[in-house]
């Protein structure tokens, strides 16, 4: 028999296609074709297979070899086809046997090395679902495939290793590699930057700005949206650093899907060792695109950065900066959790369940506070620049605080202050306090909680009901506004270990909703 089958995976956006590899040796002029739309880096697998089949001790037999990959019409992307292919190709040729139970995933090196490949975590996940019992990864990869129970993982670094434990000759197989692997030579360079960069986010440094610690405390503990507008230096961005460090870690499926994420963005790149308990904690430049922001692409879609901030924090620094059409793309993934991206090469539905973290100057020269007669921007300029932060966006952003200097007295102070440590367990007590009171509606947060859930379902006093409508009619808010509002005060509420929102809570939430427009 001159064809064999194997399985591989297709990656496309943030989701994953299982792909039936087929192999036939054929008579005619001695070639190799691949179909099944691959693109230009799975077209040049050709060589890199050949080199490393021939490195390795079993050539590729000198005839016309064609690769089907189905579906044929889905296009196929990335070097993770490498070690299926070859399998099946020598396995045709009779040189070894393959399982139609195993998923292959690896991609090759000249000179049989096996290297890593993203999105191992969600393929092995979908080969579960789909009954494979068994999968095949290189070594740079083994930790993250055994995150998924009940799978045979068999990793390797070499591919003699994978071609003996298919049934190839011992006798004839190759396994020395001629240069050392990159996972070796910048393992110490990632591990050394790591600790550094979590040293300076703890609440501990930051003296004074009560209000913004609140309204940080608060965010984190109903997973709000928040904005912060401040002149320069007066620890915006610090404070926003800051936030993972108080959320509460993520459940087995939000940290699942976070690490899956991450798997298939930056998989090939570092080594995951068990799942991401820790908000992910993304802040783009404020020169990102479109594309950069949200995902896109022209042949593949890639994903952007709210996917990668899935279940995490989307920090964007300078938000005044940013291209107000960037800004806007934002609004239909802040009320849906997700993003369609249409193409007219594809289309694709990617995660983006973030919690939104902005970051502002009141002006161009930063000064525009207090008094303002610091300031040297034109009415007009001050106007303009803020601007960007259109009414939607910002009606969409629960908490609106402005954050001014701290005093030299006080910055310069040795007194402690609350830590991140100290902070995060009062947040633990307040999610605890809120998932007794929503794990009926399915919902994990204040921040998600329903619209007819906060209408109907949530009972608070009559008083705090009279003084919503007053507050609603004074500060002229819209529906959305109310409800934001509300579910602010329920968090409150849950802070102060109140039953219902109190009219209390509800003026700490309204005062941490300031009107930001004419900063």
């Amino acid at each position: 028999m001159s064809t064999a089958r194997t399985t591989a995976v297709a990656i496309h956006g943030v989701n994953v296609s299982l792909i039936e590899v087929e192999a036939d040796l054929g008579n005619g002029i001695p070639g190799f074709i691949i179909l099944g739309l691959p693109d230009a880096s799975l077209n040049e697998a050709r060589e890199r297979i050949k080199a490393a089949a021939r490195n390795t001790g079993i050539p590729l037999a000198n005839r016309k070899l064609t690769v089907n990959l189905t579906p044929a019409t889905l296009p196929k992307y990335g070097s993770g086809f490498d070690l299926a292919i070859l399998t099946a190709a020598l396995a045709a040729d009779q040189q070894l046997v393959t399982s139609p139970n195993t998923l292959y995933l690896a991609e090759l090196g000249l000179d049989g090395t096996l290297r890593p490949v993203p999105g191992v975590l969600p393929a092995v996940q979908l080969a579960k679902e789909h009954g494979l019992g068994r999968v095949i990864v290189a070594e740079a990869n083994a930790h993250e495939a055994r995150l998924v129970a009940g799978m045979e993982i068999f990793s390797a670094h070499h591919l003699g290793q994978v071609l003996e434990y298919c049934g190839a000759p011992r006798e004839l197989l190759s396994t020395y590699l001629h240069h050392p692997r990159a996972d070796q030579v910048t393992a110490g360079t990632q591990n050394a930057i790591t600790p550094a960069a979590s040293e300076e986010a703890d609440l501990q440094l930051v003296n004074g700005q009560h209000e913004a610690r609140l309204a940080l405390e608060l965010a984190a503990a109903g997973g709000h949206h928040l904005i912060m507008v401040g002149p320069a230096g007066a620890g915006k961005t610090m404070l926003a650093k800051c936030l993972p460090t108080i959320m509460a870690p993520l459940d087995d499926q939000q940290a699942l899907e976070a690490t899956a994420v991450h798997s298939i963005t930056h998989g090939a790149l570092s080594e995951m060792t068990q799942l991401q308990r820790t908000p992910p904690f993304i802040a783009p430049h404020h020169t990102a695109s479109l594309s950069a922001l949200i995902g896109g692409g022209t042949s593949q879609l890639i994903p952007g950065a709210i996917s990668r901030a899935h279940q995490g924090v989307l920090f964007l620094d300078e938000a005044a900066q940013f291209n107000s059409g960037v800004l806007d793309a934002l609004r239909q993934p802040i009320e849906e959790g997700y993003i369609n991206l249409a193409r007219a090469k594809g289309h694709q539905r990617l995660p983006a369940r973030f919690q939104l973290l902005l970051a502002s100057n009141p002006c161009p020269c930063g000064r525009n506070f207090g008094t303002g007669t610091g300031c040297t921007c034109t009415p007009m300029a001050r106007r303009r620049y803020f601007a960007r932060l259109s009414g939607p966006i910002l009606d969409r952003v629960d908490l609106q605080v402005r954050v001014n200097p701290v005093p030299q007295a006080q910055l310069l102070q040795n007194a402690p202050n609350e830590s991140s440590e100290k902070v995060r367990d009062r947040v633990l007590a307040t999610r605890e306090r809120s998932q007794g009171r929503l794990k009926t509606f399915g919902v994990s947060c204040n921040a998600q909680i329903p619209t007819r859930v906060l209408r109907q379902e949530l009972r608070y006093p009559a008083k705090t009901q009279v003084a919503l409508e007053q507050l609603a009619t004074r500060r002229g808010l819209s529906a959305r506004g109310i409800h934001r509002l509300l579910r602010v005060a329920w968090t409150v509420a849950d802070q102060q270990q109140h039953d219902a929102p109190t009219q209390d809570d509800l003026a700490i939430a309204a005062h941490l909703r300031q009107s930001l427009e004419n900063s």
